[in-house]
């Protein structure tokens, strides 16, 4: 609702914060190239979903990272399959539903899930990394005013998050963990910050360490765990 405003058009009480949703399971949200899914990934959405008492996580496999090259991209069959890998007996689900969105960028993505799932309660979950480019990111200020965002400290990150473009305008957002506990709480822009012990895994190394690792997981057709349906395999 609109805030009030007197006769000469002046504001007399701010508008309300829109609430993000009263009910409907809670999920977070963790975008990537999942180049591979390790460790690092499961155990930090674990303590997310703990941190957040969240009722899931989806691992939103992108089909194409518009900030990464393509060069050294395994198929996005072999990073969903190491993403189911990762993700076993565990609240979390991995997903290509970009693919079948047709998005391109995180702000569409995430527009696209709301309509598409208006009962959910969702959260943004972001490495400290990403927090630290969020300002390159297309509509960064619209995406940050369509759910909570929760950043996961990263080692080595810290520091040039926290001095960001994005962190001077987000960071007067800032809301205590427990607000996002309560449901009729829920409302953003808000800007959570987790912390646990650092976790040093990175894609990157595994990739040095074992450049053929996509080979283990084929690129035989596989069922998203979010859409139910059949992901193709990728063309030899």
């Amino acid at each position: 609702m609109a805030g009030s405003r007197d006769r000469a058009g002046t504001a007399l009480t701010a508008p309300r914060k829109r609430p993000i949703r009263k009910s409907g399971p809670a999920t977070g949200l963790l975008g990537g190239s999942f180049n591979p899914a390790h460790g690092g990934h499961r155990r930090i959405t674990l303590f997310a979903i703990r941190a957040l008492a969240l009722d899931e996580a989806w691992w939103l496999v992108s089909p194409g990272n518009p900030l990464k090259p393509a060069a050294g991209m395994a198929s996005l069959p072999a990073r969903l399959g190491s993403a189911r890998r990762q993700a076993r007996r565990a609240r979390m689900r991995p997903t290509a539903i970009e693919r079948e969105l047709g998005t391109r960028y995180t702000v569409d993505t995430l527009r696209a899930l709301l309509r598409r799932y208006p009962n959910r309660r969702f959260v943004w979950l972001m490495g400290a990394d990403n927090l630290a480019q969020l300002h390159r990111w297309k509509d960064w200020r619209q995406l940050c005013r369509l759910m909570p965002i929760a950043v996961i400290a990263r080692p080595g990150y810290d520091g040039a998050a926290f001095a960001s473009p994005a962190m001077a305008w987000l960071g007067k957002f800032r809301k205590p963990l427990t607000s996002l506990r309560g449901p009729e709480r829920w409302s953003a822009p808000a800007l959570v910050t987790l912390r646990f012990d650092p976790d040093t895994r990175s894609a990157t190394a595994i990739r040095q360490a074992d450049p053929d690792w996509a080979r283990r997981f084929g690129n035989r057709p596989s069922r998203d765990a979010v859409t139910y349906h059949t992901i193709p395999g990728a063309a030899e």
